[in-house]
């Protein structure tokens, strides 16, 4: 299905009821003591919390009251599917604290990440960060924190952009690190830290481009409507749907994103 106009209005108020429970959840922990586990299987440190589990459980029953046929996949409490082809069917796409690390360690920059999938692509996306009382938007015709509209800025070239990544240790590969560091070294500044923040600051004008690998669908389904609803571009590597994560690259301006994508690739 794709999204009719007449529901984009129900779905987005919707879904920021989902942000402002799971706000009310993740920010009576955060810079609170709290313990803190690796998810069993991970290699490198993978925190979560109980901030993050008790968020998403609390998405989820929002979800499963209001629209009890639509699926949900989500970060720590995996997908539900509610009968058929679930990937062809309305679901929602979440990840409670996207920036675990940020939260254990006090920093603000982390969100909570809500999607709202058609059955075809993200349609809707809402990217909350209780911590800085900062909440974007993004769905078909508008991209905007609170009420103000963004656009992403003109940024001809790499020696003019301003680069991001949440740590250059998290790409997947030694040759994804690689390839990060050819585009790192054309660009005027490199940040890093942001987590999903940085997305939010392209479709905001003061980023051009964040270049990740190794991301999950719930990691970047919600940035996809914003960032291409404030004239962005956000893709794989290779050009293709982002939709399911991996090797992810948004760009502000798609100069630069034919640019990075060619070093990316060389």
């Amino acid at each position: 299905m794709t999204i009719r106009e007449d529901e984009i209005a129900e779905f987005l108020a919707f879904g920021e009821r989902l942000a402002d429970a799971a706000a009310a959840v993740t920010l009576k922990y955060f810079r609170a003591p709290i313990d803190v586990e690796h998810k069993t299987g991970k290699g490198d440190f993978d925190p979560v919390t109980r901030a993050d589990r008790e968020a998403e459980t609390v998405i989820r029953d929002l979800i499963a009251t209001t629209y009890p046929h639509h699926g949900i996949l989500g970060e720590e409490l995996g997908l539900e599917e509610r009968g058929g082809d679930w990937t062809d069917r309305a679901h929602w796409v979440i990840d409670p604290i996207d920036g675990t690390r940020a939260f254990i360690s006090g920093l603000p920059l982390w969100g909570t990440l809500i999607a709202f999938n058609d059955g075809e692509r993200p349609a809707l996306g809402i990217v909350d960060f209780p911590a800085t009382r900062e909440r974007f938007v993004g769905a078909p015709g508008q991209a905007r924190l609170g009420t103000r509209l963004l656009k992403t800025r003109a940024c001809p070239g790499l020696d003019q952009a301003t680069l991001s990544t949440t740590d250059p240790d998290l790409f997947a590969t030694d040759t994804d690190r690689a390839a990060f560091k050819r585009v790192a070294e054309r660009v005027r500044l490199t940040r890093y830290g942001c987590d999903c923040y940085a997305y939010c600051m392209v479709a905001a004008g003061f980023m051009d481009l964040v270049v990740e690998s190794g991301l999950a669908a719930y990691d970047v389904q919600a940035l996809i409507p914003l960032v291409e609803a404030a004239g962005g571009i956000i893709t794989g590597w290779d050009g293709r749907p982002a939709d399911q994560g991996g090797r992810i690259i948004a760009a502000g301006d798609r100069r630069i994103h034919e640019q990075a994508m060619s070093l990316l690739n060389g």
